[in-house]
């Protein structure tokens, strides 16, 4: 399920690894049993005769393109579909040919949200919605699993932990981005501030 351990860049780990909510097999596993209870029952009915084994042949043979068609390309989207998140990036994968993925690095996102309704509440699934600073802008990534989990998560790395961690993904044992430095006020070289000192200095 989780990305190659190749794939994630040096000081990076994941935090998060899941594909979409198993409510995207609701419609495959319906379809199966339809289709071979349907299938089942027509080939009882065939009459005795020479056109039986034929006959029967070709109700097995409606029945595994129907699945093959309708059934077994939402299995394999859900799959082969995955997000990922890292201290560092949000990552996407889908598609079963041909691969279709995004990275988004967490300091380039500016807000998350879910929501999730009656149904998904009683599931345990919603929608995360990220607002990042991209010309995509908004990405809505549905059917997440335990989505208030994955949006904590996101949270916490965003915007820091109760523990008051720097957030944005950075670690506990490195220098934040030059942007998101802590700035000092003017003749005071021993103690910082949350707050940029450019007002003060006004």
């Amino acid at each position: 399920m989780a990305i190659s351990a190749k794939l994630l860049g040096e000081d990076e780990y994941i935090v998060v690894s899941t594909r979409t909510h198993w409510k995207a097999l609701l419609y495959p596993v319906f379809l199966l049993l339809v289709v071979a209870g349907g299938g089942g029952f027509l080939a009882a009915i065939v009459p005795d005769g020479s056109l039986q084994t034929p006959a029967r042949i070709a109700i097995a043979v409606v029945g595994v393109l129907v699945l093959l068609v309708f059934a077994a390309k939402p299995f394999l989207n859900w799959l082969f579909s995955t997000y990922t998140l890292t201290n560092r990036r949000l990552i996407t994968r889908h598609g079963i040919l041909t691969r279709t993925g995004r990275d988004i690095p967490l300091m380039r996102i500016n807000d998350v949200s879910y929501e999730h309704g009656l149904v998904d509440r009683m599931l345990g699934c919603g929608t995360l919605q990220i607002e990042s600073a991209g010309e995509r802008g908004q990405v809505i990534l549905p059917d997440v699993p335990h989505v208030e989990h994955m949006h904590l998560q996101m949270s916490d790395l965003l915007f820091g932990g109760p523990e008051g961690r720097p957030g944005d993904g950075i670690l506990d044992d490195e220098a934040p981005p030059a942007h998101q430095q802590l700035r000092r006020p003017r003749g005071d070289k021993g103690s910082s501030t949350l707050f940029n000192s450019d007002d003060e200095a006004r």
